[in-house]
């Protein structure tokens, strides 16, 4: 069996490594002409480090990643509302990283050069059109996807075959617009977001992730160096968030990795966020640059697949990032296909099986994720006490708190029971 993957983003580069292991044999077509370390810091949850470390990559994230040892939500005068332990520290058999996007990005992309070949992955080709999906409805049965793609070098078309089409190009992808080519736009949340690295003193025990305010006006922070932290010293990825004016219905901006704004768009907002354990305006003026990113997701699909094509990652289920889990469950993805195609042998019903696991799951995380998902919770104490308050349990009981972080967890398959170490490749 041979899959074409578009895309050498997180969830291409994982699903190739993910086929390589079982004997698949795997291509890689990515746009940009070149890869890059592109991008600020992500979280890795637990499941989807269960599932890079059985592709031999958990002692590389231990070397360039923070371990997250705690979660905590904070109101916006700094008061706690929620604080949890994270990854092996509470009690799951793998660690949750905290790490820099473009570094975990290049690992993967350097992983899968030395492990399928350099010829394997090819750069500056553009897909022009999926010419025949292989679903035996227009095309006779048991063909096979047939896609072209164009040089960005000097424009030339060439086409390629597969017994597997695997789209995970992103949220603008070319394989879901040859899908549904009308009517499929982005859905602004009417919240921007301004994205930013900064290297300072460590704040707590430095390697806790917070975030504080509430829906309209949020700050999120977390570590994602760890050789910086061995040093003594603090590479903080942080997030300021800001609902702008307008309407639902708004077409959002453009999404673009590149784009550089100054810190007086929304730098006045978080003015007075100093606390006796992180100086917030601080951490906006150490950056060296910030980016401005619109929070966008899209509504969930009918179905990601046509005969021997179907989708993954974020060309599958944009969602907003909220819980940390948008490059979890590209992971995620990428271990359910795999098992798919290995567990049967046509390929068109093994995508089908893999859709019918991953479609309604990752539905469900992204109307969560509109809903806020598990950071409700400073909505919460927001709504009760916006003055603030004296003990949270008195605005929001414990129990409640709990079971609003154990439902997320559960629903996006990382809960304590759900996570189970896999052998490592």
């Amino acid at each position: 069996m041979k899959v074409a993957i578009i895309g050498a983003g997180i969830g291409g580069l994982t699903l190739a490594l993910a086929l390589q292991r079982e004997g698949i044999e795997a291509e890689v077509f990515e746009a940009s002409e070149t890869i890059r370390p592109l991008g600020v810091g992500i979280n890795l949850l637990p499941h989807a480090v269960a599932e890079l470390t059985a592709l031999g990559l958990g002692d590389a994230l231990g070397e360039i990643g923070i371990e997250t040892a705690a979660l905590a939500y904070y109101n916006r005068f700094g008061q706690r509302i929620w604080h949890e332990p994270r990854g092996r520290a509470a009690g799951y058999p793998v660690p949750q990283y905290s790490i820099h996007r473009g570094a975990f990005q290049m690992l993967l992309y350097e992983t899968a050069v030395q492990r399928l070949g350099a010829g394997r992955i090819h750069t500056g080709q553009v897909l022009e059109s999926v010419v025949r999906t292989g679903s035996g409805l227009m095309d006779a049965p048991g063909q096979p996807a047939v896609f072209t793609l164009r040089s960005r070098a000097d424009g030339t078309l060439s086409e390629h075959s597969a017994d597997v089409l695997v789209g995970a190009d992103g949220i603008h992808s070319a394989v879901r617009r040859s899908f549904y080519p009308s009517g499929d736009l982005p859905r602004f949340s009417r919240r921007l977001l301004w994205r930013g690295v900064t290297e300072a003193a460590p704040y707590l025990d430095g390697r806790t992730m917070f975030m504080a305010g509430h829906q309209d006006q949020k700050f999120v922070c977390y570590p994602i160096s760890e050789p910086l932290r061995r040093e003594g010293r603090s590479l903080i990825n942080w997030i300021a968030e800001l609902r702008v004016p307008g309407t639902d219905d708004d077409t959002p901006p453009k999404s673009d990795w590149n784009k550089k704004v100054d810190k007086s768009v929304f730098a006045d907002a978080f003015q007075d966020w100093r606390w006796d354990w992180i100086d917030i305006p601080s951490v906006i003026d150490g950056a060296e640059a910030i980016y401005e990113f619109p929070m966008v997701d899209k509504d969930p699909l009918p179905g990601w697949t046509r005969g021997r094509v179907t989708l993954l990652g974020d060309a599958a289920h944009p969602m907003y990032p909220i819980g940390s889990n948008g490059s979890a469950q590209a992971i995620m993805d990428t271990r359910a296909l795999t098992v798919a195609l290995t567990q049967f042998k046509d390929p068109s019903m093994a995508l089908r099986e893999y859709e019918a696991d991953r479609l309604p799951r990752t539905a469900g995380i992204v109307l969560r994720n509109r809903m806020n998902g598990p950071e409700q919770v400073m909505q919460m104490a927001h709504e009760r006490a916006p003055g603030g308050f004296t003990e949270i349990d008195q605005v929001v009981p414990h129990a409640e708190l709990a079971a609003i972080a154990l439902r997320y967890k559960q629903l996006a398959g990382f809960d304590p029971k759900s996570v189970v170490a896999r052998p490592a490749a």
